[in-house]
């Protein structure tokens, strides 16, 4: 018998991330965030938004639109790279929000 290992491949959360990149067309991680909370009403971390938005660049379910480079006075530093994200080939629309 094969021990399985590590996280499902499908998820409920970069489902609802699908549904939302359909909506929006693209957004970056931060945004998709914000819409995430407003639309769904579910408690979900940052970090939780980001790795699902990595994931789903593995498995064809996002893929990598642009990536901006935004000059800035920030508390960090001078600057922050935002990456934009867009529906992959492998994404699986079911048009749950309307």
């Amino acid at each position: 018998m094969v021990d399985k290992r590590g996280r499902r491949p499908e998820s409920q959360i970069r489902n609802n991330m699908v549904e939302l990149l359909f909506k929006v067309g693209e957004a970056y991680g931060y945004a998709l965030y914000k819409q995430y909370l407003k639309t769904f009403g579910q408690k979900v971390s940052i970090r939780s938004i980001y790795y699902h938005l990595n994931k789903g660049v593995e498995l064809g379910e996002f893929a990598v639109s642009r990536v901006e480079n935004i000059r800035g006075n920030f508390t960090w530093g001078e600057g922050v790279r935002r990456v934009v994200f867009k529906l992959g080939p492998n994404a699986k629309v079911s048009g749950i929000i309307k």
